[in-house]
């Protein structure tokens, strides 16, 4: 074997002993040794990448492209986000709106609030794009009402992340939905029926329970000192901070409503007008966007010195620093995870043992996703498998079809743990450590994707009975 080269093909037991011991031993660095975890990532992603055969020519290429894959769809996102919320937060607005939803709901019903209206914004927009989005609420509504910060941020990002998993238009149950040819608006109808029942037993109830257990305090990223915070504050009108919160959502949703209007042959999605409207209505655009807007409404319409508006918003880029670079190291580890082959590897070997196809489909898609992490890989994959199945049987009807979809949406988020950029996303947000994460988020990832399933099969099973 020529070393420069270093390249070989692993049974998968190995593989999988590899990813095992390759997670241990990153857990053990960043909670026993005390290794930051950006620094940890990129030393296990590395002897990961050459303990499991590839080839050193591609080593750096894969980590590499996994952070900047990662960061493609994450630091813009975050970046803008937090300036909206840092506007929000320090203008005051943050803390009309949750004046506002106090008074409707209760201070007892908070959460469930936060949560409904996660729901709502969880429909046309990504997981984490929604809750850099709702962040500065969740954290007013949480210093306002005390307690864990848990109480109030768990149930609501749960329900981002119910509805990106079973709810097209988002692209996993998209994706898959187009590789077994189901009914996209079959779909998003059986989806709501899953992720909404899901949402309240592992969100709210769980949620609730587990805000209860561990006390977390209040993240202070989006907090100013006290001068900037009085000369910026102008406590604008609660229609001004709706407006801000729903424009990303209008605009992410005309693009998502144009892409549908172009798959059915309404519009042409060639036409220049067309792509224009589509652009704006991507996330990051919709985001900037936003964020001008703010800095309008905010700021300078308030006739606030443009220095002040500039400050206000370069002063939230500092503190998301380290979590835009832990979740790209988190998403190169899983690239690396990916590259190695363990998640094909895995899924070809529990393809061949026989169960049936709505209960194989989760299963895979559950093991590559706790092995590699990333939950559209383990979607694909997993929907890529089972097709030939699915597509080649004539007994299986519409809804039986969904039903499959939606199981394989379920595996695909079982258990996201230290190998997932979204894990890290949610630690650092939060501001929990690993350990607590992996007790609350990776928990309630496992029970997301458990009882997802659960409902899944009853519909199966229900619609094979007629």
């Amino acid at each position: 074997m020529n070393t420069l080269t270093l390249n070989w093909t692993l049974p998968t037991p190995a593989l999988l002993g590899i990813a095992v011991v390759a997670i241990g031993v990153l857990l053990l660095m960043i909670m026993k040794f005390r290794i930051h975890a950006f620094v940890a990532l990129i030393v296990i992603s590395l002897l990961t990448a050459l303990a499991t055969g590839i080839p050193v020519a591609r080593i750096v290429p894969t980590l590499t492209g996994g952070f900047g894959a990662v960061l493609a769809s994450v630091a813009l996102l975050v970046g803008l986000g937090a300036m909206l919320g840092k506007m929000l937060e320090t203008s005051g607005g943050a803390q009309v709106l949750t004046d506002a939803l106090i008074r409707r709901f209760g201070e007892q019903r908070a959460p469930l609030a936060l949560s409904i209206a996660s729901l709502l914004f969880g429909f046309p927009i990504f997981f984490d794009a929604g809750l850099v989005v709702m962040l500065p609420i969740i954290i007013s509504v949480a210093r306002r009402l005390g307690g864990s910060f848990l109480l109030y941020a768990f149930p609501a990002a749960t329900a981002f992340s119910v509805m990106h998993i079973f709810v097209p238009p988002h692209p996993g149950p998209v994706a898959a939905s187009g590789l077994l040819g189901a009914n996209v608006g079959l779909v998003m109808l059986l989806g709501l029926v899953v992720a909404v029942p899901t949402w309240y037993v592992v969100g709210y109830l769980f949620g609730t329970w587990v805000g209860r257990r561990y006390t977390i305090a209040v993240p202070t990223f989006l907090q100013t000192d006290d001068a900037k915070q009085h000369e910026f504050h102008t406590a604008p009108a609660l229609a001004t901070v709706l407006s801000l919160l729903l424009l990303p959502l209008v605009l992410i949703f005309l693009n998502t409503g144009l892409n549908m209007l172009g798959t059915a042959g309404v519009v042409n999605p060639d036409d220049l007008w067309v792509q224009l409207l589509r652009m704006v209505g991507e996330t990051p655009v919709a985001l900037l966007i936003t964020v001008l807007l703010a800095m309008y409404l905010l700021g300078w319409r308030t006739r606030k010195a443009p220095s002040l508006v500039e400050t206000v918003a370069d002063s939230a880029l500092g503190p998301v620093c380290s979590i835009i670079l832990i979740t790209g190291a988190g998403g190169m580890f899983g690239a690396v995870l990916g590259a190695s082959g363990i998640g094909k590897a895995i899924a070809d070997s529990l393809s061949a043992i026989g169960l049936p196809v709505v209960v194989a489909g989760f299963i895979i898609a559950a093991i590559v996703r706790i092995a590699q992490g990333s939950a559209t890989v383990a979607l694909t994959t997993a929907a890529a498998i089972v097709q030939p199945v699915v597509t080649g049987s004539t007994s299986l009807n519409a809804v039986e079809v969904v039903a499959i979809v939606l199981s394989l949406a379920a595996g695909s988020v079982f258990a996201g743990h230290v190998n997932d950029s979204g894990f890290w996303l949610v630690s650092r947000f939060f501001g929990m450590d690993v350990a607590t994460t992996l007790k609350t988020w990776t928990v309630g990832q496992a029970l997301v994707g458990a009882c997802g399933f659960v409902l899944s099969l009853v519909i199966f099973f229900v619609a094979g009975a007629f």
